[in-house]
């Protein structure tokens, strides 16, 4: 079952491995469910079942004018779940934007059907710096990403990328051909949901959401992530979400998937069999 159809009609394209207890993975934005290729093999091999879908707008999805709000994603994850068969004993894992849909979905649904959640160099909390939000992103940067992408979206990734992975600021940054594949990826995406989603996970506030946590979260996030800085977002979530296990990785940046992958799957796999 490679696409799935959601409530409003949107063809989603999903990657289905293993069997036995279902992670649904989450991607980051601009990326698509390929970027969780790593964990979702080990998840398999593990006994898993692993479930990561292409967000409307983007990789292998179909691409409507609407449907980028937070809101509606989330209904697109709760589809994927109904369609896959995903009822109970869930953990969502969400990375960098894919958090978002996380927290939202505990909300939303009222943590239907899952037992654990994994934030990872996640949006959540609150992304916007605002007085009550002082170690968020001032939203002249946030606005900055929309006009490079109108600009020249090629070129605006491939700066974005280098830092998105640490390029030049980290011990061992990933190779060329890492940021040159991560690139292959964002450029799969429309211009539009490309353009909303960037407005979506810079501008929910998703602080409302963390009383719906009720179940044992893991939440990593690197140190030196340039992308999504670690107070406004890992730090404050992990204050917010009560019994939440933080787990920093010192100097890592805001790719940890990739720059430190086989950390985090073993990190990963400990958490979902705790």
């Amino acid at each position: 079952m490679p696409f799935i159809k959601t409530r409003d009609g949107t063809d989603l394209y999903v990657k289905d491995w293993g069997s036995g207890r279902p992670v649904v993975l989450l991607h980051g934005w601009p990326l698509n469910a390929d970027s969780w290729d790593a964990q979702a093999m080990a998840l398999a091999e593990a006994g898993f079942r692993a479930i990561a879908y292409d967000r409307r707008g983007f990789g292998r999805s179909g691409q409507p004018w609407s449907g980028y709000d937070y809101d509606t994603l989330t209904d697109d994850l709760a589809d994927v779940m109904e369609a896959t068969g995903v009822t109970d004993d869930a953990t969502l894992v969400g990375f960098s934007m894919g958090g978002g849909e996380v927290a939202r979905y505990m909300s939303r649904y009222d943590g239907k059907g899952v037992v654990a959640a994994g934030l990872i160099a996640s949006v959540v909390p609150y992304m916007l710096k605002t007085d009550d939000n002082p170690n968020g992103v001032d939203a002249e940067t946030l606005a900055g990403i929309g006009a490079g992408i109108e600009d020249d979206r090629p070129a605006f990734f491939k700066t974005f990328l280098q830092q998105f992975f640490g390029v030049g600021f980290i011990t061992s940054p990933v190779s060329d051909e890492i940021v040159d594949w991560a690139w292959g990826l964002a450029m799969q995406a429309g211009l539009k949901p490309t353009l909303a989603c960037a407005d979506s996970f810079g501008h929910t506030d998703f602080r409302a959401d963390l009383a719906a946590f009720r179940v044992p979260t893991l939440i990593v996030h690197g140190t030196s992530d340039k992308t999504v800085p670690i107070d406004a977002t890992g730090r404050a979530a992990a204050k917010g979400i009560a019994g939440s296990q933080l787990v920093e990785y010192d100097g890592a940046p805001h790719g940890l998937t990739v720059t430190e992958s086989k950390r985090f799957t073993n990190d990963l796999l400990t958490f979902l069999g705790r």
